[in-house]
């Protein structure tokens, strides 16, 4: 009888989540129609999504449309166009701090802790965990996409600096460069699309590679608005300052890389000392202390006698 309890808890549990799952999972059908309703770039999975977590979102949410603009930066910068991005966001710093608390309160309960002072502090650092592991992964998914934008763009810059010595414009040079680059870098491919699709739109070139310099927050993309925007304007050589800016970005790159070489000693240090070091003491003076044990301990046992 001690035994029947928690395992129909178990199976009670089970068959919640798995009918939960069940019930939101759409049909053959539904996914069909959604298919077909979704614009591009939303998945059925993000709208339920945003259906059960953009409820919570209003308890930490900020009213004002001004303190969200920095917040739909940050998303550009990691990839996410979502409209109802900041939704889910804000949902998950709601909903993952409690998690974390009754989690943490689940485990030390059944460690055997008592309440207390003690369970207080685990569960108050367990819901701070949770709130801030939204941020963590946010700015992870940045700083990964701005990596794989930055060690990509030279390339982008040599391909158009190829196109515009081969004859074509800069905005047909973009659009080849988009077409080749894509086969490296998906993150830069697509947001040179964006760039393409908003100077088709109409809109100027200077202000579509300004959107582009804010939506990768790259400095060196921003470089790149700023030299192409006064090439055009004081009528330079377009092809010339690609030249430069292409020779630049890739010293920048080899000295970047020269650095992060440079750091492996240092970041090898401490699993050398820890790990590396005491098994290679181990191997070597094992050995020889056997053998000084076996040498000694007899003259030991002479003298003591």
């Amino acid at each position: 009888m001690a035994m029947l309890f928690p395992i129909l808890v178990f199976l009670s549990v089970s068959l919640a989540v798995i009918g939960l799952a069940v019930w939101l999972s759409p049909t053959r059908t539904a996914q069909r129609l959604q298919a077909v309703a979704l614009p591009s770039g939303k998945s059925a999975w993000t709208e339920t999504a945003v259906k059960l977590v953009g409820p919570f979102a209003q308890l930490s949410s900020p009213t004002g449309e001004a303190d969200l603009s920095p917040l739909r930066v940050r998303f550009l910068n990691a990839g996410i166009r979502h409209p109802d991005a900041y939704l889910v966001y804000f949902g998950l710093k709601t909903l993952l701090p409690l998690g974390f608390a009754a989690l943490a309160f689940l485990v030390m309960r059944a460690a055997g802790v008592e309440g207390g002072v003690t369970m207080l502090l685990w569960l108050a650092l367990a819901a701070l965990a949770g709130c801030y592991l939204p941020n963590l992964v946010l700015r992870l998914r940045i700083r990964a996409r701005r990596r794989e934008i930055f060690e990509n763009f030279p390339d982008a810059a040599d391909l158009m600096l190829v196109c515009v010595e081969a004859g074509l414009g800069l905005d047909a040079g973009l659009a080849k460069v988009t077409d080749e680059i894509q086969i490296k870098s998906q993150a830069l491919a697509q947001e040179l699309h964006w760039t393409n699709l908003e100077m088709r739109a109409g809109g100027t070139r200077e202000k579509s590679l300004r959107n582009l310099a804010l939506r990768t927050g790259v400095e060196e993309i921003g470089t790149f608005a700023t030299m192409l925007t006064q090439a055009d304007r004081f009528g330079t050589s377009i092809g010339e300052s690609l030249r430069v800016f292409s020779d630049d970005l890739r010293h920048k790159r080899q000295v970047r890389a020269e650095e992060l070489a440079a750091k492996v000693p240092t970041k090898m240090l401490l699993p050398l000392v820890l790990c590396i070091f005491p098994c290679i003491s181990l191997v070597i003076l094992t050995p020889a202390a056997i053998r000084v044990i076996r040498m000694i301990m007899p003259m030991l046992a002479g003298q003591q006698l």
